[in-house]
């Protein structure tokens, strides 16, 4: 029996985020086959997905004269520009075919407000706003997470990093995720992930 203090938190493995999807992360449909079957050795399993509203502040396309990876500063600090990407409903926002979604405990969607983008399943790009799964898995006596999925340097990074700093143990598998990695934003988030404590296997 997996330990029941253990969650796998598996990171917006969605059709956008896969090879052929709006914002495509190169070999992101790779990890699929690993993370099915690591879900077996875990007593809870979490998805998160992204899921914008149409016309969401942090699409390029809102922003007249910027292209997506832009940087604008936003009320809530720096934010990358993207293209429109896993709006509500759209086959782009659907998990990838292949993930196997029943064996999921909890569902958690981020995003949703059009104001404000949110990378990490823990909080809104704030740092403030949380999304609800803090108290999901203290109340189930979870204080250990094994993270996986897309992108390492941004949604996983994130989320990693603020599950960290709220005291949970974290390892975060680099063979099951995949990275954007522009300007150097991946070895960024690795060295920011070991400063907060995180392991990376």
């Amino acid at each position: 029996m997996p330990p029941a203090n253990h969650a796998l938190l598996v990171i917006d493995v969605q059709n956008d985020f896969c090879p052929g999807g709006a914002l495509a992360v190169e070999d992101g449909d790779a990890i699929v086959p690993g993370i099915n079957a690591l879900m077996q050795d875990h007593a809870a399993v979490i998805l998160t997905q992204d899921w914008h509203p149409a016309g969401h502040s942090s699409f390029a396309s809102q922003h007249p004269g910027k292209k997506p990876l832009d940087l604008i500063e936003a009320p809530y600090g720096p934010q990358v520009l993207w293209p429109d990407h896993c709006v509500q409903g759209s086959d782009g926002a659907a998990f990838h075919p292949d993930l196997v979604t029943d064996r999921a405990d909890l569902i958690i969607r981020k995003g949703f407000r059009k104001a404000i983008d949110s990378y990490s399943a823990f909080f809104e790009n704030d740092h403030a706003t949380p999304t609800g799964l803090h108290g999901y898995l203290q109340t189930r006596g979870i204080d250990t997470l094994t993270l996986v999925g897309l992108a390492t340097d941004f949604c996983v990074n994130y989320s990693a990093v603020d599950a960290a700093n709220l005291g949970y143990s974290v390892t975060v598998r680099q063979d099951l995720c995949r990275a954007i990695d522009f300007d150097g934003s991946l070895v960024a988030a690795r060295d920011g992930m070991r400063e907060a404590g995180v392991s990376l296997a």
